[in-house]
């Protein structure tokens, strides 16, 4: 089964995430720290931004492939796969910021809220079946 959406979706966030991997890597050479953060705050910052990702990304894309093998409405699929990128921008861009920050809120909630409305749109999916 194909799944355009998904992919392409799973296909944008994947170099956003080598993104995040290469920066914590710099500093890792920089500061010559193999393991955790060396405690180094800037190494830590980055090294929870993507942790944050890996923590979210995979169930949202997930739920999307679901969906969409499904047969789920795709321009809503798109729509939300688009923000989903577009708020994982923004919470890289919000983390280094101090706080309160715009970025990083509005990716951090973005994020939750597509978490929240696959999980609904799935059981929905699932009843109406």
């Amino acid at each position: 089964m194909f799944l355009p959406i998904t992919l392409a979706t799973a296909a944008l966030l994947s170099l956003l995430y080598v993104l995040l991997i290469v920066r914590i890597g710099q500093l890792r050479w920089k500061h010559h720290v193999s393991i955790g953060d060396g405690g180094n705050a800037e190494l830590l910052m980055r090294m929870r931004t993507q942790a944050n990702f890996a923590e979210y990304v995979p169930l949202i894309l997930i739920l999307m492939g679901l969906l969409e093998g499904a047969g789920a409405n795709r321009e809503v699929l798109a729509v939300s796969g688009t923000l989903l990128v577009l708020f994982r921008i923004l919470h890289y861009m919000g983390m280094p910021r101090k706080a309160p920050n715009p970025f990083r809120a509005i990716g951090a909630a973005g994020t939750v809220l597509l978490l929240i409305a696959g999980a609904i749109w799935g059981l929905v999916a699932v009843v109406g079946s």
